[in-house]
């Protein structure tokens, strides 16, 4: 009845009765609809959707907008920025509407994907087949949003989030039953590295003296007394193991080397 209402006042005008005083309005009044003269009003526009705004507080009248067209072509008056920036306005909340919806997608995707094989229930018939009506839906979304049917596409991604949920309760069931088959053993920790035994007092400095001597030879470029002090050393260490050599000492020693080598190799050559 409203309906019916509302479309005989904008066709006859809503004194259309004779039972109220007429008003004079101008097109440029408060309470004329500026997006209507321009000619599309978000109240009208998204009625019986999922955004509908309910009935616009102004006035439309299509005699008003005859009038704004009249001036508008004479340059007097133009409202068509107010329209693109209540446009740009519905666009941004669509646009934060479908991201809501999506990531609440990737959220039910990222649970389902759980870390474990899941290849006997993917192949089964029932998660084939919401896998197809899933890709079906989401090519209509992408349909609708080439259309621009928003409402239409906000309804697709709704029944695609519906059949994710689905099917992530028959993979979470499938973990389920996973989890109660009897699991492999774990691997044995590794065994702590044997610790050798340290030198007493005296010993270690024993080493530490042969040591500096070896560091003062290699300083000094006596390589073979340098490796003679060091097998010194090494000989003092419990269970013979392989010494650290400071790099004072084995810096000198690589590069008294390599001057060696080189002296070699050029005296072979000539």
């Amino acid at each position: 009845m409203d309906a019916m209402r509302k479309q005989l006042d904008v066709l006859m005008g809503a004194n259309r009765n004779g039972d109220v005083r007429e008003v004079n309005r101008k097109y440029y009044d408060r309470d004329v609809c500026r997006l209507y003269l321009v000619g599309l009003c978000p109240h009208e526009l998204f009625q019986l959707t999922k955004m509908d705004m309910g009935p616009c507080p102004k006035v439309h009248s299509l005699q008003l907008r005859k009038n704004y067209e009249e001036a508008r072509a004479k340059g007097v008056d133009n409202y068509d920025v107010e329209l693109e920036n209540v446009i740009d306005k519905l666009i941004v909340e669509c646009d934060k509407k479908i991201g809501r919806a999506l990531k609440r997608l990737e959220d039910d995707d990222a649970k389902a994907a759980i870390a474990i094989s899941v290849t006997e229930v993917t192949q089964s018939l029932e998660v084939i087949e919401l896998s197809k009506q899933i890709k079906e839906k989401l090519k209509e979304a992408d349909q609708h949003d080439l259309e621009g049917k928003t409402d239409f596409k906000i309804q697709a991604l709704e029944e695609v989030d519906k059949l994710r949920s689905e099917r992530a309760e028959k993979l979470e069931a499938f973990n389920k039953d996973r989890a109660s088959l009897p699991q492999p053993m774990p691997n044995p920790p590794p065994a702590p590295p044997m610790l050798l035994p340290t030198p007493d007092p005296r010993t270690q400095e024993m080493i530490n003296e042969k040591l500096k001597r070896a560091e003062d030879l290699g300083e000094q470029g006596m390589v073979d007394e340098a490796q003679k002090a060091l097998e010194e050393a090494e000989g003092f260490q419990p269970g013979r193991s392989l010494l650290w050599i400071p790099s004072s000492i084995l810096l000198p020693m690589c590069a008294l080397l390599i001057r060696s080598y080189v002296f070699v190799t050029f005296v072979e050559l000539f």
